[in-house]
This record gives C-alpha cells, structure tokens and sequence, in this order.
C-alpha cells in the first residue's frame, strides 16, 4: 500500500494543553510520527513525500477566514505583551453571530474551541503538509490505486469548517472525500477513532453527497461531548446522511466489530463510490486516553472488516498517543485490510 508523509509535520511540536482544568503536557507530540512510520513500514507500505498541493483543497472545506487566521495568527500573537509562548484561547462567544471581532484574542476564541490545539510559529505548515498527505493519498486512489494510507499529523477530524479543537487544525478526512468528489459521486467517511469526528460531521451535515458515520465512546461524558450523539442525523439537505454509534465506555472488540455491521448496513444503503476511514487508533485499551478496548488483534479485524466493502479507500490517521503498542496497531490495521498485498 502506498502511504504519504512529509517531514514538516513533525514541527508542531505543542507543550501543554488543559484537561479537567489541569494544565498537563500534550499528548500530540512529534513521536507519534516515530511509531506510525514504523507501523506503515512493518504493514509493507511504501512511504512516498506528497507534493505541494497549495491552498485549494484546503479552502474547498475550510473558510478563507479560518485559514487567513491559522496563517497569521501566531505572529500576531506575539505583539501583544505578556502573551503566552503558543495562542491558547481564554474567551470564547456564547453564540457565534454575524460579529467577528479584530483582536487576536478574539478571534482565537473565535476560532479555537477549546484549549487542546495550541498554535506555534510551526503549526500551519506542519498542518499544511500533514493535508497535502491526504490530498496525494486521494489523488491516487482517483488514479486507480485500490487503497492508500495518509500518515496525517497533526490530525483533523475535530477541525470544523472555521474553528480548531481537540489538537486538530485542518479537517485531513474532510478534504481527502473532497478530492475524491472530483471523480467520485457519493463518498462516505468511516470514523472509527475514539473520540466522535465532531468536526467532519460539522462540514459535511447539511451535504447529501458524503455520508459519515462514526463509532466512538458515547460523548455523554467523554470528548466531545456536545457532538456525537445518536440523534444527530444531519440537516436540510442532509437530514439522513449523519450516522453515529456512540458506543460504552470500555467497549472491547467484540462490541466494536458488532456495531461495525450496522455502520457497514448504513454504508451498503448509501452506495458511495469511495471510502474515506478516518482512523483513529485510540480506541486501543492501552491507549493513555482510556475510552475503548479494542487489543491489537482487534484492529486487524477492524481493518480485514473494512477491506470487505470492496471500496477505493483513503486510510487517513486520526489518533492514536503514545503506548509500546501504537505501531502494532497500526500494523495490525493495515495488515488485516491487506496492507502486504496491496
């Protein structure tokens, strides 16, 4: 299997983010790249830089706002006296109307949902390259490779189409099914990450040509919380093309390949012409994020599962922090879809 990375991506390198009101080091660091590149080469792929590939598949799911904001917003954050080393928001709107304030502070507040996805002077070319590696992953499944892996990091999919969150900038899996849209009439995007793609559901739930469906620990009390839940369906255009499977905490691989068969139904129902699988391999029960527990032989069977539906695939990474096991399991996807002979 084909797989992309660019060594940019290692450049973000965030230090702190809060949780539970604690300020603890960022699980989103650069050795994850370490350990997945190692995963990929034991999978048998081979790993190729993508090219350049500008502004315009980016800003076919992201605002021009959002983005001219990701580019210069550092640098002006720097101006202001006593700021902090990275922007990390401290305000943020009770409801976001027609104003848009000017400060820095602002708009951070605007356009960061949370605290968990501080920008440094590297952030926006790391998230740059790390969506140019989705983008040459579609473009070659548009070219007639059955299946293609995108080591994206930082990953994506809790960026909405104008706000950051949850250590993501821009949505990797959202511009990966655009692309494939070039060719592809319907696309549908499998969210198997622990944590629900509240950010690729945002972009895509009033759209009836990409369907997403998502398997997650239920949000009821776990990130994101206010996104996920099985009554989230879509919107006007929409209504009927959101999916999700919120699923109980500490779930193990037979609950997760159990609810992978109703996905698959919702899937089939669909018929989309191309697949995006947003994989977020934090639904290990080793992961230090807890959720899930799904062992290493379980992503095998996620990803031989997966390879059943016989789609042109984009594998775009999600999560996944940092264990012993992180490689193995990205080996044990890639595997088990048949990363050794495609």
């Amino acid at each position: 299997m084909k797989a992309f990375y660019a060594e940019e991506q290692k450049r973000h390198d965030p230090k702190a983010f809060l949780s539970s009101g604690a300020a603890k080091p960022n699980p989103e660091m650069p050795e994850r790249v370490e350990r997945l590149l190692a995963g990929a080469t034991s999978a048998g792929c081979t790993v190729e830089r993508p090219r350049n590939h500008g502004l315009g598949p980016v800003a076919a799911v992201h605002t021009p706002e959002y983005l001219d904001f990701l580019e210069h917003i550092f640098e002006r954050w720097q101006r202001i006296e006593g700021a902090s080393a990275e922007v990390i928001p401290n305000i943020h709107p009770i409801a976001r109307s027609g104003s848009y304030p000017a400060s820095a502070v602002g708009q951070a507040g605007y356009h960061m949902a949370d605290t968990a996805c501080p920008i440094s002077g590297e952030t926006w070319q790391s998230a740059l390259w790390s969506a140019w590696s989705a983008v040459e992953a579609a473009e070659a499944v548009i070219s007639g490779t059955p299946a293609a892996y995108a080591l994206c990091r930082p990953p994506g999919h809790h960026a909405f189409a104008d706000v950051a969150g949850g250590f993501c900038f821009i949505n990797n899996s959202a511009v990966a099914a655009q692309v494939l849209r070039k060719q592809a009439a319907r696309v549908a995007i499998l969210d198997v990450d622990l944590h629900h793609g509240n950010g690729t559901q945002g972009i895509f739930y009033a759209r009836p040509d990409v369907l997403t469906v998502s398997l997650h620990a239920d949000p009821v009390r776990f990130y994101p919380f206010f996104w996920g839940h099985a009554d989230e369906r879509g919107e006007g255009p929409g209504l009927g093309y959101n999916f999700n499977l919120p699923l109980p905490r500490k779930s193990a691989d037979a609950t997760f390949l159990e609810a992978l068969v109703v996905a698959f139904q919702r899937i089939r129902a669909f018929s989309p012409d191309a697949l995006v699988v947003a994989l977020g391999l934090d639904a290990f029960e080793g992961d230090p994020f807890g959720g899930l527990s799904v062992t290493t032989p379980g992503f095998s069977r996620i990803g031989e599962a997966i390879a059943k539906l016989g789609l042109p695939t984009v594998i775009v990474q999600e999560g996944g922090y940092l264990c012993d096991e992180l490689g193995d399991n990205l080996t044990a996807f890639l595997t088990g879809f048949g990363g050794k002979e495609r």
